[in-house]
């Protein structure tokens, strides 16, 4: 297939379950984020919880963080849910990790409301690696794949799918991958500033600042267009490989909910994103603004779970 692919701890939210918020009281928000504090999709939730209290969009926004498996576990929390004003934060990531975690739940048991943003790709190699270009870094990859430790996050997640892409792209069998998952940012980041491993994959966000620094080497970007946070980092495509990856976050609800509900998270998403602060944080943080909401989203949804189940297939991370 082408390259492109446009891809508080449990006991507070058992205090607040059980709680069904009617259609238009939204003064209380929760937001979920399926995963450790610190990564992209807490990143995420907490730039909008401050842009919407900041612009008085509702009044007051607990976010809390539920770990575990690629956001299944958060995602078949929010399936028993009954709080009309809970949302879920989850992105790309989740879609693979539904299937190589093997999840009874899946994205159809619950409630599309928004895409947010998508972000850039970054892949970096340690300061002293001998590689200073992406071809320089496919040779030596080529010719010894296991012995090339490549870190990144979640197994079969969007770092995972993109080392699996360019792998087809340059004739490396990706099944010969060394793919090292992390469970977030600061982990990888990590095993690469202590040259554990070859090279490593995540968003602009958590590897960009380290690019800037001097202290990482970017060698590449993966989305069309040069990333604004790490400018002077070539696109995948400049360097005559044909991949493209956006790793895009949004937001999903309980299922069962009313439409008025369901228009009423809809309204108070949209109206945040509509803010000048989102859109500064948009320009802030280097995210692309690749928002839809409601139905889109969730045709969206169904088209990225169909593609990303070829790419994992593809890729040998599932049958």
């Amino acid at each position: 297939m082408a390259g492109a692919l446009a891809l508080p701890a449990l006991s507070a939210l058992s205090a607040c379950a059980g709680t069904v918020v009617s259609p238009g009281d939204l003064s209380r928000l929760r937001m979920m984020v399926p995963a450790s504090p610190g990564g992209g999709w807490d990143t995420t939730a907490r730039t909008l919880q401050r842009v919407i209290q900041q612009t008085g969009v509702a009044r007051n926004v607990q976010v809390f963080n539920v770990e575990g498996a690629g956001g299944t576990i958060g995602l078949g929390q929010l399936s028993r849910e009954d709080d009309d004003a809970l949302l879920m934060m989850m992105g790309l990531v989740m879609v693979g990790a539904i299937d190589t975690n093997d999840s009874s739940t899946r994205l159809t048991d619950v409630t599309p409301i928004a895409q947010l943003i998508a972000e850039t790709e970054l892949i970096v190699v340690p300061a002293e690696s001998p590689y200073e270009t992406l071809e320089d870094f496919v040779q030596g990859w080529a010719a010894d794949p296991r012995g090339t430790p490549i870190a990144g996050g979640s197994a079969g997640g969007t770092d995972q799918i993109l080392a699996g892409l360019l792998a087809q792209a340059v004739g490396i069998d990706p099944i010969e991958v060394n793919y090292i998952a992390y469970s977030g940012g600061g982990e990888s980041l990590a095993a690469l500033l202590g040259n554990q491993v070859a090279a490593g994959i995540s968003g602009t966000a958590d590897y960009g600042p380290q690019v800037q620094s001097g202290d990482l080497r970017g060698i590449a970007v993966s989305t069309a267009d040069r990333s604004t946070q790490v400018p002077d980092v070539p696109t995948i495509l400049e360097s005559g490989y044909d991949v493209e990856v956006t790793n895009w976050r949004g937001l999903m609800a309980r299922p069962g909910m009313s439409a008025g509900a369901r228009e009423d998270l809809i309204g108070l998403v949209t109206e945040a994103h509509d803010t000048d602060e989102w859109q500064e944080a948009l320009d802030t943080n280097g995210w692309l603004d690749t928002f839809m909401t409601g139905d889109e989203y969730g045709e969206f949804l169904a088209e990225e779970e169909t593609r990303v189940r070829q790419v994992l297939t593809e890729i040998g991370l599932i049958q």
